[in-house]
């Protein structure tokens, strides 16, 4: 609470009411990360490609949960390094260590993701056509 004793958030309810505001706001985020970000852009298509074909290549449920976790991890990590930009770019423009420092660890977080997602693709692709 601040000085004049009023909640920092406004209220989002409780149950239900919560649960609807809280699925519209995540709507919100999507649209936003879609409409400003195109790397949010370029790697929901490639989800939407890849997608089809894990049902094609998976040979277990496990093995096909694992390709879908590899895909929504790499959308998790962009959502979040665009995330950290937005907040990082309301504070300042100009150049700035911390904030530089904070975007380049945003930023290797979705490398990460995306290496996970090369590998996991890479031996599932392998082992369907029997390479290994």
């Amino acid at each position: 609470m601040n000085n004049n004793q009023q909640p920092l958030n406004k209220p989002n309810g409780t149950g239900l009411k919560r649960l609807f505001k809280a699925t519209y706001c995540s709507l919100l985020g999507f649209k936003a990360a879609w409409q400003h970000e195109a790397a949010f852009r370029q790697e929901s298509v490639l989800v939407l490609v890849l997608l089809p074909f894990s049902f094609v290549i998976a040979t277990s449920v496990n093995h096909w949960l694992m390709l879908l976790f590899s895909l929504l991890f790499l959308l998790f990590a962009e959502l979040v390094n665009s995330a950290l930009e937005a907040l990082a770019d309301k504070i300042t423009l100009q150049h700035d260590e911390l904030i530089g420092r904070a975007k380049d660890i945003g930023s290797a977080l979705v490398f990460i993701a995306l290496m996970f997602l090369k590998v996991i693709w890479i031996i599932a692709t392998l082992q369907y056509f029997q390479i290994i």
